[in-house]
């Protein structure tokens, strides 16, 4: 008797907890926001690398707050007494002036995460980073961390914790980069203009991504924005870019399409007279990024996504009657899936091509060789 009074009592006072999911975005583009912070009642939760976020908490009036670095925090009073279905929109810091922010609070999120000696870059942090001859560096960028040491000087390979450049896996949305430098090294393969984040995971890498034993370079492009159609561009010292992006259906689907080439060779020709015996040798370097996306509904995503980009240096003497003709670069495919199982399961299929071509050819009087490598997989 006294024990059935007990536990009529404590399940009297127990409180129905609810759980509240969707996506955080950039209001003004619609991308995906990675690394955004949720805190509610107390409690917070980042999202992932898709912008999805779920947390749980008892029923009740709450104050809920999203924030990320680069965008300024919102906060919305919220009534749960059901499960919750919510998509927040940040807008990014660079299109609203505000005054300077002292906060009090101690921000130790780094310490409290889950996820242990992972640093988020977004491509606006980036972009304050000084560039080198205008070309905006991913990788360059990367060195300046704590426990980030450059290769060399004017190189794109970078050591983490003592590991080799070789120890390193870098990706582009899930695919392997196997070549990430341009200029024999001195500039990485990733436009900045397609990026929209990068993660670096300096230990303790989730079993997600295979037994790499220095650091996870995770490089994300940008999805498209998908409520205007956007053209930027630039014009550097070496290089120049373009990029398009737009909605192909508003709030359903879009696209972005980025290409950036060098134009090392057109500034040197004019400097070899037609009667140098070096005449009609070369180098340039381009790369195009694509990606599609559509969403089907609130629980499922398709994305396509691709990056194909090649270095090409051309030799010529002649005097000697030698040429030589040394072409190299990746290509990547990544076909990818978000599905939404329940308000605390979220699921990502992926299925990854991955091609690295190096080549090299030359001739004299009547000699010829051809020798070509390369790495090409696939995977799930």
């Amino acid at each position: 008797m006294v024990l059935f009074f007990l536990a009529g009592s404590v399940s009297g006072y127990a409180q129905t907890k609810f759980t509240i999911n969707g996506y955080v975005k950039d209001s003004l583009t619609g991308e995906s926001v990675i690394g955004a912070t949720i805190t509610i009642n107390g409690k917070s939760v980042g999202s992932n690398q898709y912008g999805f976020y779920s947390i749980t908490v008892d029923s009740g009036d709450y104050e809920l707050a999203v924030s990320h670095v680069s965008f300024l925090t919102q906060s919305q009073r919220i009534q749960l007494s059901e499960n919750l279905q919510l998509n927040l929109f940040l807008l990014p810091k660079s299109a609203a002036l505000s005054e300077v922010v002292i906060y009090s609070k101690r921000r130790d999120v780094n310490v409290r995460n889950a996820q242990m000696g992972q640093i988020d870059l977004s491509i606006n942090q980036i972009k304050n980073v000084p560039a080198f001859l205008g070309e905006v560096d991913i990788l360059k960028a990367i060195q300046l961390l704590p426990g980030v040491r450059n290769a060399g000087e004017g190189n794109a390979g970078f050591y983490v914790r003592g590991g080799g450049p070789d120890q390193n896996l870098i990706m582009l949305d899930d695919a392997v980069v196997y070549n990430t430098g341009h200029l024999f090294g001195f500039f990485s393969i990733f436009n900045s203009d397609a990026i929209k984040n990068t993660s670096l995971i300096k230990g303790g890498m989730p079993a997600q991504y295979g037994g790499r034993i220095s650091s996870v370079l995770d490089v994300q492009m940008k999805d498209g924005n998908t409520n205007k159609f956007v053209t930027e561009g630039g014009i550097g010292l070496i290089a120049s870019r373009v990029s398009v992006q737009g909605p192909i259906k508003k709030d359903k689907a879009s696209f972005i399409v980025s290409a950036r080439r060098t134009y090392i060779d057109a500034l040197v020709k004019p400097f070899i007279k037609d009667t140098s015996n070096f005449y009609g040798s070369g180098y340039y370097f381009y790369d195009l990024n694509a990606k599609i996306n559509y969403r089907f509904s609130d629980k499922d995503r398709l994305y396509l996504s691709g990056y194909f980009g090649r270095d090409v240096f051309t030799f010529r003497n002649a005097k000697l009657s030698f040429n030589a003709d040394i072409p190299w670069g990746n290509s990547t495919g990544t076909i990818r899936w978000n599905h939404v199982f329940s308000r605390k399961l979220f699921a990502n299929t992926t299925l990854v091509y991955n091609d690295y071509n190096f080549s090299f050819g030359a001739a004299q009087n009547n000699f010829q060789i051809k020798l070509a490598s390369g790495i090409r997989d696939g995977s799930a």
